[in-house]
């Protein structure tokens, strides 16, 4: 939801910023250079990535509009360390029931390997093979805005060639020549403003959101590896919590204490 406030604040601030220096908001009224900045950062997008990918395009702008819920490292720690209490008092196979009932898939995949009884070195293993598949999707998503904020701005050059060409092609009509430069310039303002407003701070965030999701899946290796091989609930919480700021982990004994 943050990147929609941040989006119209800055429409907003241009707007005023062009009513200010007198421009004419119906200018930005120009469905020619709407179709060259958009119509082209598309098909640019199109010709650089596999359709595969490009068709992702609607999931990842709902990700970065309005992020996905995540657990905080506080509430995973504390649901970890219940799983750990479970393991210590009713053994690793009691974990059963909150593996069905989780719904993250990557959590649900750990406590389904160490309850089967894998190898230790098997699970860490294929937890992090897909802990890196992952990260490798979540760049190559993060890569799509990247490069479309790399072409947008090149294409508002384009696109003020080619109003320009329009209006040095008609120089009979004086008087439209000056209307005809200012719309030709719109382009730029718009593949300048998509470039820089909307592009690279959607690829910021989706590298956010996934570095928020590789922690918290870190965090949840650790505590499962732990886990297996017995490690204490008390001993797994101060583990767990070392990398946490002091107000967290303030937080996190209260929730412990109220679990217990």
């Amino acid at each position: 939801m943050s990147s929609l406030i941040g989006i119209l604040i800055a429409m907003l601030v241009v707007g005023i910023g062009m009513i200010l220096k007198g421009a004419s908001l119906t200018a930005l009224v120009n469905p020619a250079a709407l179709l060259i900045i958009f119509g082209g950062t598309i098909a640019t997008i199109i010709i650089a990535f596999p359709f595969s990918e490009f068709k992702k395009l609607p999931i990842l702008f709902k990700i970065a509009l309005f992020e996905p819920k995540l657990p905080s490292k506080t509430d995973q720690i504390a649901s970890l360390v219940n799983c750990a209490e479970i393991a210590k008092k009713e053994g690793i196979l009691a974990l059963e029931e909150i593996a069905l009932n989780t719904t993250d898939p990557f959590y649900k995949k750990g406590l389904e390997l160490i309850i089967d009884g894998y190898d230790i070195e098997f699970i860490e293993e294929i937890l992090f093979d897909e802990l890196e598949a992952i990260d490798r999707r979540h760049k190559t998503g993060a890569s799509i805005f990247t490069q479309a904020g790399t072409y947008a701005p090149t294409l508002g050059v384009l696109g003020a060639v080619v109003g320009l060409v329009a209006s040095l092609g008609n120089l009979e009509d004086v008087n439209e020549i000056g209307h005809s430069i200012s719309a030709a310039f719109i382009a730029t303002l718009f593949g300048i403003f998509s470039g820089y407003v909307l592009w690279h701070p959607l690829a910021n965030k989706l590298k956010r959101i996934s570095k928020r999701e590789q922690e918290l899946k870190l965090l949840t290796i650790e505590g499962l590896l732990a886990i297996y091989k017995g490690v204490s609930p008390s001993a797994l919480e101060k583990k767990l919590s070392a990398s946490l700021p002091p107000k967290e982990r303030k937080y996190l004994e209260m929730v412990m204490e109220d679990e217990s």
